[in-house]
């Protein structure tokens, strides 16, 4: 049939349908190459190859947003779509975020299993981060969207350890959490005590001093180890 399609006795019937193929050909192509482009590369451009690669060397990294972060320093926590990292500015000692491992910027931009492995993730982390830093209880907060508040444009979970009367008045954290910035790269200080510190007395931390924190959460998560 496709031999006769493209052998028909009239000239100008024959020119017609290898026309009309080009044509299909050509949309079909340009369909192919738009659905590689979208399974090669995340909303934001980033390749869904490069959240573990290796580099120089030097250990897996892994993306927040546009930010390539060492998962040596950083990750404590890994499942099958989500991360657990420690936060470059808390708000309080033990102030954690979770992330999708691909970098998506709205929580529907996740599909169904990312949604459901962030939030096991949630679950499993925000008890143990508790415990480690003796709270009361938690704050889990999500802001989903520039106009949220979100700084950086990847889904990520706040978590918070809180204590009884550590933040005055309690709904200060709010406040915290809708000034909080990603961007700045100003990690916590090393201690257990809750408190919020004024922003001249975030200090950035060394490599080191935020590789010490992050080995030491990963003591706490031994069955989800991220590949460093």
């Amino acid at each position: 049939r496709m031999r006769s399609f493209f052998h028909a006795t009239n000239p100008h019937t024959r020119r017609r349908r290898k026309t009309l193929a080009a044509i299909a050909g050509m949309i079909i192509l340009g369909c192919v190459q738009q659905l590689s482009k979208r399974l090669s590369t995340s909303s934001t451009g980033v390749s869904p190859k490069v959240f573990a690669e290796k580099a120089n060397g030097n250990g897996a990294y892994s993306y927040f947003g546009k930010f390539r972060i060492n998962n040596r320093e950083q990750v404590f926590f890994a499942s099958k779509y989500s991360l657990g990292i420690v936060n470059l500015k808390p708000i309080v000692p033990g102030h954690v975020l979770v992330i999708p491992k691909e970098v998506k910027p709205r929580i529907s931009d996740l599909t169904r299993e990312e949604v459901q492995d962030l939030f096991e993730s949630v679950t499993i982390i925000g008890p143990k981060i508790e415990s480690h830093y003796k709270g009361t209880a938690l704050n889990i907060a999500i802001q989903d969207g520039k106009d949220a508040g979100q700084s950086v444009a990847h889904v990520h979970v706040h978590i918070l350890p809180r204590r009884p009367k550590d933040i005055e008045p309690n709904d200060k954290v709010y406040d915290e959490i809708e000034n909080w910035d990603g961007e700045k790269a100003i990690p916590s200080p090393k201690n257990t005590k809750l408190e919020v510190p004024a922003d001249e007395d975030r200090r950035p931390r060394s490599s080191e001093e935020m590789s010490k924190e992050a080995s030491e959460l990963r003591k706490l998560f031994p069955d989800n180890q991220p590949e460093l």
